[in-house]
């Protein structure tokens, strides 16, 4: 109650203000005084370039939603280092500006910083940028020595075409179907990508919803995986992965790199750069530039991501109709998602010797939520048998993920672009 009073207070003392003001300026109109005019025309040209002039219900919201995504992200540690940069860039974005002629303040004001740091976004540089770190990062071995896990990461792809139909049902052309069905992947840079080619316009909304997504995975997916898994299922041990040799690693991303470039090329300024980050790890004669893709250069380009997604989403398209779809279709691919993966690995063991059998539990991982779904495999394979490790086998469906995600936005993007 004290905190209201002083707020009360506050208000009442600059409402006693702001009257005098109000009522000395009528009577300086009144009586013709210049000086007086002219003070309060400049007073009044002050009030019209503040925010608080243009200030809309709808701008308040906006920023309620930034400060939520970064409340979620400090207090419950989900995706911090976007939901915090994009939390940040919605409040940026929806401060209103004055209507001051040839004003550069906003993100669609060419000649503002904003609009030229949005420019990765737009021709998809960030998202390439962040593919060649995550490359630098990652160990394909995994993959590498169980190379028949990789289906289950395109299984979980299924996905992203379910979104395809269920977008084009609710009434999303074409292209605006081919961005959304993205969010099917998990795959925030990817969804990006696809949509910054085939629907700026639902940018914005698409980057949140699969962001959103990416932090509740440990919330989405295990419900789905005890119902579709039986505990005999969830005990199945599997074998451990053999030693990968180096001459693998190396041969990995170069062979990778032509088979998806073929298959896909529009996936390529994403392929391109995920493989060329893993030799340059996997080389043994790049270390320096593998440590700096998959640490400084990656954190730099995270935050300009984060901070221009959220300062594009203004309220007039975020607060729509076709945003509640979106999150709508982004659950349902997620969990549909999910269920592929895991359907697909139990349909295998059917075709597999007793000793070859997967856990079901890691098809979860197909979904390319890196490393978030292969350590909530590792969690739930734990609660059934405590000594019974997957998080490695699920890396391997999780990598693949990561691959098959980018693929299907390169079809995508060869179909409706």
């Amino acid at each position: 109650m004290k905190k209201f009073a002083a707020i009360y207070t506050i208000l009442g003392l600059l409402f006693m203000l702001i009257l005098p003001t109000m009522n000395l300026e009528a009577q300086s109109i009144a009586q013709g005084d210049q000086s007086g005019g002219a003070f309060f025309s400049g007073m009044a040209k002050f009030w019209e370039n503040s925010g608080f002039y243009n200030f809309e219900f709808r701008q308040l919201l906006m920023i309620v939603i930034g400060l939520v995504l970064i409340h979620l992200a400090i207090k419950f540690k989900y995706e911090p280092l976007l939901l915090v940069p994009i939390g940040t860039g919605l409040i940026i974005g929806n401060i209103p500006l004055p209507a001051t002629e040839g004003a550069t303040i906003g993100i669609n004001d060419e000649g503002s910083v904003l609009y030229y740091l949005y420019f990765g976004v737009k021709e998809g540089i960030y998202p390439s940028l962040i593919f060649l770190g995550i490359g630098a990062m990652t160990d394909f071995s995994s993959l590498i020595s169980n190379p028949r896990l990789m289906l289950l990461g395109a299984a979980a792809q299924i996905g992203i075409f379910a979104t395809f139909i269920g977008a084009v049902a609710l009434g999303f052309a074409v292209n605006e179907a081919g961005a959304i069905a993205i969010i099917g992947g998990a795959d925030g840079p990817t969804a990006i990508f696809a949509s910054s080619n085939l629907a700026p316009h639902l940018l914005g909304s698409i980057a949140i919803a699969a962001y959103s997504y990416m932090a509740l995975v440990p919330v989405i997916q295990p419900p789905i995986m005890r119902l579709l898994v039986s505990k005999k299922e969830r005990v199945i041990r599997m074998k451990p992965p053999r030693a990968v040799s180096k001459l693998e690693k190396i041969l990995f991303p170069l062979i990778g790199l032509l088979l998806t470039a073929f298959i896909s090329p529009g996936s390529l300024p994403l392929l391109g750069m995920l493989f060329f980050g893993n030799l340059l790890k996997e080389s043994g004669v790049t270390n320096r530039l593998a440590e700096t893709a998959r640490t400084s250069m990656v954190d730099i380009v995270t935050i300009l991501l984060g901070l221009t997604v959220g300062a594009s989403t203004s309220a007039a398209l975020f607060l729509s109709i076709s945003s509640i779809k979106i999150f709508l279709l982004g659950a349902i691919s997620f969990a549909i998602a999910t269920a592929g993966g895991v359907l697909f690995a139990k349909a295998m063991n059917l075709f597999l010797k007793k000793g070859d059998k997967v856990n079901p539990l890691i098809g979860a991982a197909g979904v390319s939520a890196v490393p978030a779904s292969a350590r909530v495999v590792q969690l739930e394979g734990l609660k059934s048998d405590p000594n019974n490790h997957l998080l490695m086998h699920a890396m391997a469906p999780n990598v693949s993920g990561v691959i098959g995600s980018a693929v299907a936005a390169g079809i995508m993007l060869s179909f409706f672009m």
